[in-house]
């Protein structure tokens, strides 16, 4: 019987891709125990070590990582003298957030509007159901062609580095020809694109002490320190009047050459409200691809419900600050450490912990692989030519596996296209862009097996 063409067998094949998208995403695998049980982690590794072994993979372990999380690894081998590819996704995700503001439940997988919507459909769990995909589709039609690695970490959201340390501590382990990371995305739905840069980003918590406890602020207001206003001022100096980062040493006038975001259409993918101005200057694509960025992702403080007239002695706060390709991760940490350590006012004590830390990464487009990747992204996208452009988020392993494997190509693709809105409320995935990239991947393989044997 003849084999069906890749495109055909991966359309015959979503069906189930949706059912397993669905048993995935049920774990609320949110890598962190103080809000989510550790348990919901370990199911998702075990589902997706399953899973492996299904396809025949060898060797499947739960790798024990230094931060206390669990990374799922397999190998299949291929025809003897084949390249080996590494493919990488990540089963742990992003908290829920307002679990009230979502219009399905963000654990249970549901179509609407010809999308499917869950936690992790898109970031990355879809990107584990892609590479199944590819594989079956592969197998369908002859066998898959290359000696393959899986690698599915379990704290990518966290930032916490427990694979990279796993890593680097069992080099031998991930080793490569080439590495495929999906765990990005396209610029829009329907345009084929690889990731050229990730900015890397550093992590940290800053707590204000002025006061022994809080105090009544009609009897001591005007005098006592708040602490909260000391937190809201300090985080005030991190930003310009324009809104553009302003950590003390860190420059922030750097251009991207390249693929450009319009700004229209980066207001319409933001969800920017009507007569809100962007903030900084340049282009948006210099703003969130080529420049430092800090954002305030929480805040400890009284809630307004239940707030009592008091002077607070005490403030919280976690910041992230996005760091381009140019900068060096530990060197913005340490910059952003001491500004926050010199503008705290009125000789408030400050306490600054670093909770995470990756390196921006910048990839060799001009490497064979991608010569590979644009001709399958030609089929899997009739009409389109592979684009790059960078992305504004980071991807810590990245970097390490530059390191550790100097000589393997990595390539970054994945569903990550901004109408999935990923870390916020209602994210989703579109089916279409996980069966043509699915394709893409599989078309991937065949190519890349045949430059090497050519």
């Amino acid at each position: 019987m003849t084999a069906r063409p890749i495109p055909e067998t991966v359309a015959s094949l979503m069906p189930r891709a949706k059912t397993e998208l669905a048993e995935l995403v049920a774990f609320r695998s949110v890598a962190d125990p103080a809000q989510f049980p550790k348990s919901e982690c370990e199911g998702a590794a075990r589902w997706v070590a399953d899973a492996l072994r299904a396809e025949d993979f060898q060797d499947v372990a739960l790798l024990d990582t230094p931060d206390g999380t669990q990374s799922v690894y397999g190998s299949l081998p291929g025809p003897a003298g084949a390249p080996t590819v590494l493919l990488y996704a990540h089963y742990d995700v992003q908290p829920p957030l307002d679990e009230s503001a979502w219009l399905s439940p963000p654990f249970e997988l549901t179509e609407r509007d010809g999308r499917w919507f869950g936690r992790g459909a898109a970031d990355c769990k879809g990107g584990f159901i892609m590479h199944l995909l590819a594989l079956r589709a592969l197998k369908a039609n002859g066998g898959v062609p290359v000696s393959v690695k899986v690698i599915v970490e379990g704290s990518e959201e966290q930032g916490t580095g427990g694979l990279e340390r796993y890593a680097e501590a069992h080099p031998e382990l991930l080793v490569a020809d080439t590495i495929v990371i999906g765990d990005t995305g396209n610029f829009r739905v329907g345009l084929p694109t690889v990731t050229a840069t990730l900015r890397g980003m550093t992590m940290l918590r800053v707590t204000l002490d002025t006061l022994e406890g809080n105090l009544h602020s009609g009897q001591f207001g005007g005098a006592a320190p708040d602490a909260l206003a000391a937190m809201i001022q300090l985080l005030a100096s991190l930003r310009a009047a324009d809104g553009t980062t302003t950590v003390d040493g860190l420059t922030s006038d750097t251009t991207w050459e390249g693929l450009q975001y319009p700004e229209g259409e980066f207001r319409k993918d933001a969800k920017v409200l009507d007569g809100v101005e962007l903030i900084g200057t340049g282009t948006v694509a210099d703003r969130i691809w080529a420049r430092p960025a800090v954002t305030v992702i929480g805040i400890d403080c009284p809630p307004v419900v239940g707030a009592t007239p008091s002077v607070q002695a005490s403030a919280r706060a976690q910041i992230s600050l996005r760091v381009p390709p140019g900068h060096d991760a530990a060197e913005a940490t340490k910059l952003l450490t001491a500004h926050l350590e010199s503008h705290a006012p009125w000789g408030a004590r400050v306490a600054v912990e670093q909770v995470g830390q990756g390196q921006p990464f910048r990839a060799d487009i001009t490497s064979p692989a991608y010569t590979s990747m644009a001709d399958a992204m030609r089929v899997a996208y009739p009409g389109e030519e592979m684009q790059s452009s960078g992305m504004g988020g980071s991807i810590p392993l990245c970097n390490t596996l530059a390191g550790l494997y100097p000589e393997a190509e990595i390539l970054l693709i994945g569903l990550s296209e901004p109408e999935a809105q990923i870390h916020a409320v209602n994210e989703s995935v579109s089916p279409e862009e996980l069966e043509r990239l699915s394709v893409t991947e599989a078309l991937f393989l065949q190519n890349y097996a045949d430059s090497k044997r050519a």
